[in-house]
């Protein structure tokens, strides 16, 4: 039997080809019951593998079914398209998986197979995926009503026996919540307006000691696909935390947040001269960098370590998920890959700390390395730095899981 074939599967196929007419209908029934993907020991018992299946029931007009995956190179479709069961409804595709892997994944049947180097409008090629109907656990993106483009999706959510724990991201009765209000603010500096939500802690009062403070980008993934309230709500009342407020600004949309975003000296100016001093305002917040994290995943992480470069007299803690530290100046006099890393190799150390982290399986292979060499980089120079690589990918459904170890970290 091949390495990464199913026995289930295996199995089905022996009974059909036996002539069991009611095999794949036990079949359907049985996965409906235990829901999918299928999951199984590696044939060598290996404990920390799995054979992890995916299946789809096609009809008589389905000609192709993709799996996209955030632990898989979404320009690999090829290596992704599941198989058809000999001349049944089954499309199914095996993996051989690390036991401790989550990740979220949807189907495209009738795939037009379109590599993404390739796509001109993502939002159009991505919007006709699936989730898995017999998989009841799921993310569900939000969609943004002030984005006309924008459109709901529902991811389904693989998380294989041996995957972290993610306990602070369940919201609980007895828990006291925290209030977010959404403001809105024009900024003179980058000349245009955003959405920025506020969460203050349970029992917030001026008469408190100036709370601690975080500035979190891509503000709506921080409210919904990372429960961020939630989360520190949760650390609050087990003691893990002290109290903090969270200022979240929206990115408005993947051209500003694409221009903003990666290492752009305007916008550590609206942070810093625009939108911490209407904080402090409105806020009984600290003015201590030592008391105030910079925080975000991908872009935002890129553009966390860069603000606490440039700025480390506002932002002493720098919290990155998946920071895009490969990330280089496109300027044709300085085409320097990742060109933070470098900045930080030749500048004097800085009163910061840092909680990185990277996912195993991200979709570029430059995001892994960049985050390493953004490690050693930190370490040869002495910072403070926490560093973790997690089995996953670029997924919120990892860092809303380990949005804490960061905060914990930064916040002892």
């Amino acid at each position: 039997m091949p390495e990464d074939r199913s026995p289930r599967i295996t199995q089905l196929q022996s009974e059909l080809e036996a002539g069991n007419s009611e095999a794949l209908a036990a079949f359907w029934r049985e996965a409906e019951e235990q829901q999918t993907p299928l999951i199984e020991p590696a044939h060598d018992d290996d404990p920390t593998q799995r054979l992890v299946t995916f299946v789809w029931r096609g009809t008589a007009e389905t000609r192709n079914v993709v799996l996209f995956a955030r632990y898989t190179a979404d320009s690999e479709i090829e290596g992704h398209r599941l198989e058809r069961l000999l001349e049944s409804d089954l499309w199914y595709k095996t993996y051989r998986l690390r036991s401790d892997l989550r990740s979220v994944y949807q189907f495209s049947p009738n795939d037009s197979l379109v590599p993404f180097k390739d796509v001109t409008d993502y939002r159009a090629r991505i919007r006709g995926f699936q989730p898995d109907p017999l998989n009841a656990r799921q993310l569900t993106s939000f969609k943004d009503e002030e984005d006309p483009d924008d459109f709901l999706q529902i991811l389904s959510l693989l998380e294989l026996p041996d995957a972290p724990a993610q306990p602070w991201i369940v919201q609980h009765d007895d828990v006291p919540a925290g209030k977010v209000k959404m403001w809105r603010f024009e900024s003179a500096i980058l000349n245009n307006e955003r959405r920025v939500w506020v969460y203050t802690p349970p029992g917030y009062c001026v008469e408190h000691e100036p709370y601690a403070l975080m500035v979190c980008f891509d503000g709506p993934a921080y409210i919904d696909l990372v429960p961020t309230p939630t989360i520190i709500d949760n650390l609050l009342h087990a003691g893990k935390i002290p109290p903090l407020v969270v200022v979240l600004p929206d990115s408005l949309n993947q051209e500003t947040r694409n221009r903003e975003l990666p290492c752009y000296a305007p916008h550590v100016d609206f942070l810093t001269q625009e939108l911490l001093l209407w904080v402090r305002e409105h806020y009984h917040v600290t003015s201590d960098p030592a008391r105030t994290i910079v925080a975000g995943s991908s872009y935002g992480g890129l553009a966390s370590a860069y603000a606490a470069l440039q700025a480390p007299q506002v932002f002493g803690n720098v919290l990155s998920q998946s920071g895009s530290y490969w990330w280089g100046k496109d300027h044709p006099e300085d085409p320097m890959p990742e060109w933070l890393v470098q900045q930080f190799l030749t500048s004097e150390r800085l009163p910061l700390r840092f909680y990185l982290e990277v996912g195993l399986f991200e979709p570029y292979e430059a995001m892994v390395l960049s985050n390493r060499h953004m490690r050693n980089v930190l370490q040869d120079k002495a910072y403070d730095l926490q560093y973790a690589e997690f089995a996953g990918g670029h997924d919120y459904a990892c860092w809303r899981g380990s949005l804490a170890n960061g905060l914990q970290f930064l916040l002892k």
